[in-house]
């Protein structure tokens, strides 16, 4: 194993004395270095969290290269967890134990039931934004709540905004790398653990894997790379909510077989999920967009269990018995007859959005959060706290209130 050690001090000596005694190979380079390092056949960077040095152009050019980082030395944690990466290393550190913590596969802290098996839960709706990525974090949170280890990946390669709604920015490389380690052959546990961004919720730790920040970057998720990334994403997590795009059409095909798909990881998403949750918009234009792409849907997904949500009810656009005509027609045109409801809080969103928080955390008392939690209940997930509870409610919200 080739490795790199950011520091001139003698701890970082004897750090790499111990670790090639341990059979790695060990470059020890000043700070000033940094800016001209040479990462081809690198294997990992161990370098101090500390603002000048541990900077995103840094993470960056590692992600390209394949390099692992691993935060060493007693610096601002705060520094690293900002880049998704695990907690320093005391140079003092075994070298053993560095190697181990480099090659071996990252633990959570969270229990799991291993009598279900981890599961890719997609959440997919027509064109007209009905509320994908909303119902997703949403989702997220609620599985997370009923004790199951959850990550949250934004695989909307036309409008991704899972990292901008929680106020976590886009400049994390996130599962556009994680695709790249797949199609490399280098992505594993340890790796999604260190590419995902960490985010406290009122249920728990919820691990978000962010999207593109430019929907240009489309042909980053090729449908390859994804499913070899959500086929290790299935020993890192119990949960894999995935939020998708509208299309999933192949209307690419005319450029060849082997040309790359402007849909194509909708569609990966959609054939590895194990559940599909369909969102329709609780109106009548929401509802004619749902029946036109929902036989598509049933016609890609086959026996795959859909669960259909129809949000934003509210009887305004529909009238009184706005919730009977959804369901009615959704019988009629689809043959869908179990649809769940989740109701209009506008007041409760705006006050997610100003926080860029999950709803859950800002307004736990919400009718929108229960039958959200509901819905997950309908997964199979129960959660132990009632839906007018306010116990564990984010911290930001307790104030407000």
């Amino acid at each position: 194993m080739n490795l790199i050690i950011v520091d001139d001090g003698a701890d970082a000596a004897l750090l790499a004395t111990d670790l090639e005694l341990e059979g790695a190979q060990v470059t020890v380079v000043p700070h000033d270095a940094v800016p001209a390092l040479q990462l081809s056949g690198i294997d990992a960077l161990l370098v101090p969290p500390i603002r000048s040095l541990l900077t995103s152009d840094l993470v960056s050019a590692c992600d390209r290269a394949g390099v692992r980082v691993v935060p060493v030395g007693a610096a601002d944690s705060r520094i690293a967890s900002r880049f998704g990466l695990p907690a320093p290393l005391p140079f003092d550190t075994p070298g053993a134990r560095v190697l181990a913590t480099i090659t071996a596969g990252a633990t959570a802290d969270g229990s799991s039931d291993p009598a279900r098996p981890p599961r890719v839960l997609a959440v997919w709706g027509p064109h007209g934004a009905p509320g994908r990525t909303t119902m997703a974090i949403q989702l997220a949170v609620e599985l997370i709540r009923a004790g199951r280890r959850t990550a949250l990946v934004d695989a909307d390669s036309v409008a991704p905004s899972v990292a901008l709604q929680l106020g976590l920015g886009d400049e994390s490389p996130g599962l556009a790398a994680a695709c790249r380690r797949a199609q490399l052959g280098s992505l594993d546990v340890a790796e999604l653990s260190r590419l995902a961004v960490p985010l406290e919720t009122s249920a728990g730790v919820l691990d978000v894997l962010g999207g593109l920040n430019r929907p240009s970057r489309w042909p980053e998720l090729a449908a390859a790379r994804l499913r070899a990334t959500l086929a290790v994403a299935r020993d890192w997590q119990d949960e894999i909510v995935v939020d998708v795009a509208a299309a999933f059409d192949e209307d690419d095909d005319q450029l060849g077989p082997d040309a790359p798909q402007r849909h194509a990881a909708t569609a990966a998403v959609l054939l590895e999920a194990d559940a599909v949750v369909a969102v329709l918009g609780a109106d009548p234009l929401g509802v004619s967009r749902f029946l036109r792409g929902y036989t598509e849907l049933r016609h890609l997904v086959g026996d795959t269990p859909v669960t259909v949500v129809a949000n934003r009810a509210r009887p305004g656009p529909l009238g009184i018995d706005a919730r009977g005509q959804i369901r009615r027609t959704l019988s009629r045109f689809a043959g869908i007859d179990d649809v769940a409801f989740v109701p209009h809080d506008q007041r409760a969103a705006d006050a997610a959005a100003l926080h860029a928080r999950a709803i859950a955390d800002v307004s736990p008392r919400s009718q929108l959060v229960s039958a959200v939690r509901r819905v997950a209940a309908g997964l199979g997930a129960r959660a132990e706290v009632t839906g007018g509870s306010s116990r564990g409610s984010f911290r930001g919200a307790r104030r407000l209130r």
